[in-house]
């Protein structure tokens, strides 16, 4: 699995939490900096990509793992 910098947990909440938790852990990093966030939603794979194209941040990945999803995202 790839290195981050950060990590939120956001298992056990629904839309719009994670992407929410996500932009505040973002606004505390520095460019280039990776955040990872743990999720249960299984809508967090569309929203923290949809999000991350909205606002220029990058995703370096996206996966199920034992049905949650990590997602690693770089801030811009």
């Amino acid at each position: 699995m790839a290195t981050f910098d950060r990590e939120i947990d956001t298992r056990g909440t629904k839309c719009p939490m994670p992407v929410l938790k996500t932009k505040k852990a973002l606004a505390a990093m520095q460019t280039g900096e990776v955040l990872q966030v743990l999720a249960t939603d299984p809508a967090s794979m569309a929203d923290l990509a949809e999000f991350a194209r909205q606002t220029g941040h990058r995703i370096v990945s996206q996966q199920e793992v034992n049905g949650e999803f990590v997602h690693l995202i770089e801030h811009k």
